[in-house]
């Protein structure tokens, strides 16, 4: 795993946990903020797998 891998799989837990935190207290804002950590961490993960495919040619 390289790093873009790794904070890519981080942001995405957070986001999911500060989801979740956002649902248990009512904060649709929270919730939203979660979700776009989600598909931050999804991106920044592809784009690490993208640098091991080229680093593998």
């Amino acid at each position: 795993m390289n790093e873009d891998q790794i904070k890519g799989k981080a942001k995405d837990i957070g986001g999911k946990i500060q989801e979740k935190v956002g649902e248990a207290v009512g904060s649709r804002e929270q919730q939203s903020k979660g979700i776009a950590n989600q598909a931050e961490g999804k991106v920044q993960e592809k784009a690490g797998d993208v640098k091991d495919i080229v680093k593998g040619s």
